[in-house]
């Protein structure tokens, strides 16, 4: 299984690199791609001298132009295939159908992915966007069971992807009504679930922190406690006369007990989300990933999850808790 990691600066891309990441998933400094953070992503004489390094390294890189164009822009995400495909890209990652004809038919040879935002997970849209796009992998949304991975990956026509560790999204795949209806901002089209501009940070008189997205206050801190990144669905609110994540908790996806099974399975291709994040958890989170994928490779036989990997990822995911989320659902 090929491991994909991501990358949000050289310095990143450096240490999954190092850390032994097969392909590496990056993106323009624009809003055609789902992590626009201030800051972050690939100016493009940046992503030319990355895509250098990783080829030097026999590895690939990826861009992800993974958000749907906004009609009256849509030229912005055809000039940003031109740029990707003129730096070198191995491959690009769409969701956009209109952005995916567009690369089909200006750069037929540069292989096309299909983004987990374009949300396919029945053997019927994958042979349609494999047949009228001609993509080349699919990444699978995070809210299906392990069964239905089986099932799906039995009947593709083309390899798949999946989430291995990062962040969940509880709705589908960055089509967040939640944040849209307290901001009035699509978050796949800005790119980001909270837009800069609508968050607030207020220092409270015992030491805490509150924050507010678009003046709607979402969550606040005690004077030692870690702050996650502020989004509507891992806010803490009343409900009655109770406190706490109504919604989701701060937690990451950990599918390292199922890597066997998602090997038998047939899955290509192993995702880690968090392009948003700095180069130690890359090389930290890779080289657990590179770890535990080299073993089974090598000695199926004999695999078995390590402590050592678990705590390693438990100290670099969201609250420092990990969670199959619905992989392990029952029901389908």
């Amino acid at each position: 299984m090929e491991l994909v990691a991501p990358a949000g600066n050289l310095p990143a891309l450096d240490a999954a690199l190092e850390a032994g990441a097969d392909s590496i998933y990056v993106g323009f400094r624009d809003q055609t791609n789902a992590r626009a953070f201030p800051g972050l992503n690939f100016s493009d004489a940046e992503l030319i001298e990355g895509i250098r390094r990783a080829h030097k390294r026999g590895r690939r890189v990826l861009i992800a132009l993974n958000t749907y164009a906004e009609s009256a822009r849509f030229a912005d995400w055809c000039k940003a295939v031109d740029r990707a495909a003129d730096a070198g890209a191995d491959a690009l990652i769409l969701a956009d159908m209109g952005v995916l004809d567009y690369a089909c038919r200006n750069h037929p040879n540069l292989p096309r992915h299909l983004s987990v935002q374009g949300s396919a997970t029945t053997a019927g849209a994958l042979k349609y966007m494999h047949e009228r796009f001609g993509i080349s992998r699919a990444v699978l949304p995070r809210v299906l069971s392990i069964q239905q991975v089986e099932q799906v990956c039995a009947t593709s026509q083309v390899p798949l992807e999946t989430f291995a560790f990062g962040s969940l999204c509880i709705m589908v795949e960055g089509r967040c009504q939640l944040s849209s209806f307290v901001t009035g901002a699509s978050p796949n089209r800005h790119g980001v679930c909270s837009p800069a501009k609508f968050v607030r940070w207020e220092e409270l008189p015992d030491g805490g922190r509150s924050v507010r997205l678009n003046g709607v206050l979402i969550d606040r801190f005690e004077a030692n406690e870690p702050a996650a990144y502020p989004t509507v669905c891992k806010g803490r609110f009343r409900v009655g006369e109770e406190v706490f994540h109504a919604l989701e908790e701060p937690t990451s996806l950990n599918t390292l007990e199922l890597l066997p099974r998602l090997q038998s399975a047939g899955v290509a291709a192993l995702k880690i989300e968090g392009r948003q994040r700095g180069a130690a958890y890359m090389g930290a989170v890779v080289r657990t990933w590179r770890s535990a994928i080299d073993r089974l490779r090598t000695d199926p036989e004999h695999w078995a999850v390590q402590a050592s990997w678990q705590t390693e990822l438990a100290r670099h995911a969201e609250g420092h808790q990990t969670t199959l989320g619905p992989y392990h659902r029952s029901w389908h």
